[in-house]
């Protein structure tokens, strides 16, 4: 099968011929240690059967430098830390106008890559879900606190995010985008941040809207202990799950059999092993995330989080190396 065939497969939950290879991020830093010489033919040359669209940050943004950014986040040394956002004003100030989302993306450059690689499945995921993009604009303090004490500003916001969300994907689909990840980190290593029942008032709206509203097939990502919100997600229309973090107890098997009839699971390759050197530590973590997750299709291999700087490149090497070898459904 051909790649974006092998995916489409997966989301329809049937057994392709082997399991679709779906990491979403790799770190541009990790690009050149894994000697490569751009992130699409890094994720080609691994093997993967997805390949992140290119898209940038605009050269005059602060997101990721230093300085508060266009949507209030403030950075510093290119971390993220705290947020600005109060008012109404300050949200009118830190809403970008949605015509913006061009400069996040060069029409040449993708259509090249779409011309180069033409049997890929084309992602585009970015860290912009609503929620996520909520308690950066305001910090986690405030947000969390005017969940209580102002619900109907915390909507204002949702909102405003929930439409700078849409207008991206909706870009990005028209640039020939197969499939959108949603990222909108909701959970830390004991549970959600906020209760289901908050999640269903606050969240699960603007999560339904965006889902109805793109065109493609949408996976949700969040980090952390988030199997209390599956059924939320169900419910919202995504197609799947990404990250699914083993160290927060995420268990494949479970969330196999919990969910795995009408969520796609994507990733819970533990991160920690592709931080060292033991291969064989590597190669025993595929062959427990295929043998968990492959079962009847409606799996994709990745890790739990992203390809980032800090990692072993031999072990990322490996790792989709042996989940190529083993992952034959035939």
């Amino acid at each position: 099968m051909k790649p974006r065939e092998r995916v489409f497969a997966a989301l329809e939950h049937q057994e392709p011929d082997r399991v679709p290879r779906f990491e979403i991020w790799i770190d541009d830093g990790m690009v050149d240690e894994l000697g490569q010489s751009d992130l699409q033919s890094a994720h080609v040359n691994l093997g993967l059967d997805c390949i992140m669209i290119p898209n940038q940050y605009p050269a005059g943004s602060n997101a990721w430098k230093d300085g508060v950014d266009e949507w209030g986040r403030v950075w510093k040394n290119g971390f993220y830390a705290d947020g600005v956002v109060d008012t109404e004003a300050d949200l009118r100030q830190y809403s970008p106008p949605l015509d913006y989302v061009d400069e996040f993306f060069d029409v040449d450059r993708v259509k090249e890559v779409m011309e180069l690689y033409p049997d890929h499945c084309f992602i585009y995921g970015s860290h912009i879900g609503p929620f996520t993009a909520g308690y950066m604009a305001m910090g986690f303090e405030r947000f969390f606190l005017r969940l209580i004490e102002d619900p109907a500003f915390v909507h204002k916001l949702l909102q405003a995010r929930t439409e700078w969300c849409m207008a991206m994907y909706r870009k990005a689909i028209s640039l020939g985008l197969d499939v959108a990840i949603l990222g909108d980190d909701a959970g830390h290593n004991r549970g959600p941040m906020i209760s289901p029942r908050m999640w269903r008032e606050f969240i699960l709206p603007y999560h339904r809207r965006i889902v109805e509203e793109l065109d493609v097939p949408v996976i949700w990502h969040s980090d952390g202990a988030i199997e209390p919100l599956l059924p939320m997600a169900i419910e919202a229309g995504f197609v799947g799950v990404h990250s699914l973090e083993p160290s927060a107890g995420m268990d494949l098997g479970r969330v196999k059999r919990e969910f795995g009839q009408e969520l796609v699971l994507v990733g819970n390759v533990d991160v920690n092993v592709l931080c060292e050197s033991d291969l064989d530590a590597v190669c025993g973590e595929v062959e427990r995330c295929i043998e968990q997750g492959a079962a009847g299709g409606g799996y994709m291999f990745a890790s739990c989080n992203s390809i980032f700087k800090g990692m072993n490149p031999a072990a990322v090497v490996e790792m989709f190396r042996y989940a190529g070898e083993i992952g034959s459904y035939q």
